[in-house]
């Protein structure tokens, strides 16, 4: 199967422990579009990775139920599993949230999910009704807006956790920065409708992986934006990608995964699977807590054996 533009008619797990401190590394609301900083200072971003802690929560949009998991950082010991329920590290986290692709769920995702967690943010990662593993794989709920429409509700909730006085994540969330958004495949197609044709001006950082062009930008999302691609996928054609990073203004870049398909680099024993971990990991850092450091080491963390590299950062 192959999966091509969307054409609009109107306006519109085993293996991962240990991976979230290598990627640390040493070293839907209406109105104009977010800004590309936050007008407060910033967060200094963390120089150590934290233990991970874990959530469930039971959300919905209208009939459409989204069982989304919430990786944050904790207390306890760094890189170890994800411990249920476990209290949160001090400090103050933006959101980042990661969208799965057809037939998967969160944790297929967890060598992604993890590092940023690690990292210092709080991950929202919704099961999407139609898509995942043992639904139907209606494929149409990503074109007709409802996955991307999920994903802004699932936002909405997290962020409002933080105004919870009885939870656990109260006065944690960021809530100044915008929020970042994420996901391979059908999920990096949901995450670039965000920016396009289902719009969320509260995304101010995005990392679609293996997607296509889900349409144009109307002006309403200002976002950092990073393409990953792997330049042989024959599932999400390259060249689709390519489109829609050369419609969207800076910051932006690609990192393209040479020779490989569709989701060699995603996983964590993928040749050149460090690079998507690094570059994701310092993409956030940069784009929510505003780490010069982290923007600094992107070319490195990219332009190694297997991979290229092309940024518009200015």
């Amino acid at each position: 199967m192959s999966i091509g533009r969307r054409t609009f008619l109107g306006a519109g797990a085993a293996g991962v422990a240990g991976v979230a401190a290598a990627a640390l590394g040493a070293a839907p609301a209406s109105g104009a579009p977010a800004a590309r900083r936050p007008a407060t200072a910033p967060r200094e971003a963390p120089a150590e990775p934290f233990a991970l802690g874990l959530r469930e929560f039971a959300w919905s949009r209208g009939n459409r139920r989204l069982t989304t998991r919430v990786w944050y950082p904790a207390t306890g010991t760094p890189g170890g599993s994800p411990v249920r329920d476990a209290p949160v590290a001090d400090g103050v986290f933006p959101v980042v949230e990661w969208s799965h692709g057809l037939g998967g769920n969160p944790e297929v995702y967890l060598a992604e999910i993890l590092p940023l967690a690690a990292a210092g943010f709080v991950v929202p990662a919704p099961v999407f009704p139609t898509t995942s593993n043992g639904t139907e794989g209606n494929i149409q709920d990503v074109y007709n807006g409802n996955q991307s429409k999920d994903v802004s509700q699932v936002i909405t909730n997290t962020l409002a956790l933080n105004d919870n006085a009885q939870d656990p994540l109260a006065g944690h969330i960021d809530t100044t920065v915008g929020v970042g958004v994420s996901g391979h495949s059908l999920g990096g197609m949901t995450t670039h409708g965000l920016l396009t044709a289902w719009p969320d001006p509260r995304v101010t950082a995005a990392v679609p992986v293996a997607c296509v062009d889900m349409g144009n930008p109307t002006g309403e999302v200002a976002a950092h934006t990073l393409f990953i691609h792997g330049d042989q996928d024959a599932v999400c054609q390259y060249g689709l990608a390519r489109q829609a990073y050369g419609e969207l203004a800076a910051p932006k870049a690609f990192l393209t995964h040479v020779g490989q398909g569709h989701d060699e680099y995603v996983w964590d024993n993928g040749r050149t699977y460090p690079q998507t971990r690094d570059t994701l990991v310092d993409w956030m850092r940069w784009s929510l807590y505003q780490d010069t450091a982290a923007r600094d080491r992107l070319s490195s963390d990219a332009t190694t054996n297997g991979t290229t590299w092309e940024a518009v950062l200015g």
